[in-house]
């Protein structure tokens, strides 16, 4: 068994990589919207809370009742009860990658769960 796995997300609408990457601790998502596209519904989570990075293009959020653009290198918390919903600019596509994690589940960041290995 390896201890990695690996795989290209290409450039499809959405790639959910829990099952591609055998994911165990996280659910991490690469989503590509057209111009003018969205997605077409509201929705929170139970215990998850969501991590946004825009990477390229421009969009709109709308989370709870506040609306704001979206330009590459903006990266958004989100809790778990918010109501969120993305969309594409009209003129141009926006691309991002969502990481899902349990809220308040981590214990140890990296330096704390780094171990040197020589």
């Amino acid at each position: 068994m390896s201890n990695y796995s690996k795989t290209n997300i290409g450039d499809g609408r959405r790639t959910e990589l829990h099952d591609i990457l055998g994911l165990t601790g996280a659910e991490i998502s690469v989503n590509n919207l057209q111009a003018g596209e969205g997605v077409p519904f509201f929705h929170s989570h139970k215990q998850n809370e969501e991590i946004y990075i825009v990477f390229k293009g421009k969009g709109v959020a709308i989370i709870d009742d506040e609306t704001f653009d979206l330009v590459p290198g903006d990266v958004i918390r989100v809790a778990p009860e918010a109501k969120r919903k993305f969309s594409a600019s009209q003129d141009v596509g926006v691309s991002y990658i969502c990481i899902q994690v349990k809220e308040n589940s981590i214990e140890q960041f990296t330096d704390a769960d780094g171990v040197l290995v020589e």
